[in-house]
């Protein structure tokens, strides 16, 4: 239901998008941007008619939407572990002389704005989608193990079979045991995400490190992305060996 009413509109906007501003990178961007926006907006309305005439139930709280004032203290500090944890490992090759940090750019200060933006809004329809709706509807028919297997394994594969592979199924269990470890509600999960990717545009697009190539790539990480490396991954270990102790506790205090 979602491709059939989205491609309608995904083919005129990426057309008028390349008559109004060409084909340049910017205007794909553009196109993609505006394209995954209706996306997303569909996906939010199916969602509300599939509680209404299906579950009979308001399917946002279920998938964790609830309790504003400790969903936003989740998120604010999946936000500080995500974004922490990123620099954290940049910061400690940039000691063991693997990376060089660079002196910020002027355009620095937007840079860090509109990088805090995308990831929130990446964080929240990405985690309304796989740790909400899809994770709900396998948590209905099977074990919690099978559920956080199956969701963790589509969320790596969807992104594309890329050398992160590995690290994006590490990161999408330490995503759902960090909604299991909140008794249901999304915000430590979508702050995580957040930070991950907030720190990841910032090291990148703000250019802040440069390799010194003195380890190879898949160390450091391939393209300066910490989840295609070896660093990345046990890093990623780390904190899902955390998570996963924090879910259990809370599954057993109930």
């Amino acid at each position: 239901m979602l491709l059939v009413m989205w491609l309608p509109l995904k083919i005129p906007i990426e057309w008028a998008v390349s008559i109004f501003y060409g084909a340049t990178d910017a205007a794909r961007n553009l196109a993609s941007i505006l394209t995954y926006i209706v996306l997303y907006a569909e996906f939010i309305v199916l969602v509300k008619l599939w509680g209404r005439f299906v579950y009979r139930e308001p399917l946002f709280r279920a998938y964790g939407l609830r309790q504003p004032r400790q969903s936003l203290r989740n998120f604010l500090q999946g936000l500080a572990i995500g974004l922490g944890s990123l620099l954290l490992m940049f910061a400690l090759q940039g000691i063991l002389g693997w990376v060089k940090w660079q002196v910020p750019a002027n355009t620095f200060p937007r840079i860090l704005l509109e990088g805090g933006l995308m990831a929130i809004a990446v964080g929240f329809v990405e985690e309304l989608l796989f740790r909400g709706w899809l994770l709900n509807e396998l948590d209905r028919e099977y074990s919690p193990r099978v559920s956080l297997a199956v969701t963790s394994l589509i969320y790596a594969l969807l992104h594309g079979i890329r050398p992160q592979l590995f690290a994006l199924v590490i990161l999408g269990s330490i995503l759902v045991w960090a909604k299991r470890a909140t008794r249901g509600r999304l915000g430590l999960s979508i702050g995580f995400h957040a930070g991950i990717v907030w720190g990841y545009y910032l090291v990148n697009v703000g250019q802040l490190v440069t390799v010194t190539n003195r380890v190879p790539a898949w160390v450091t990480g391939i393209d300066l992305n910490p989840l295609a490396g070896v660093v990345g991954v046990l890093a990623l270990s780390a904190i899902a060996l955390g998570m996963r102790s924090a879910a259990l506790r809370e599954n057993r205090s109930h």
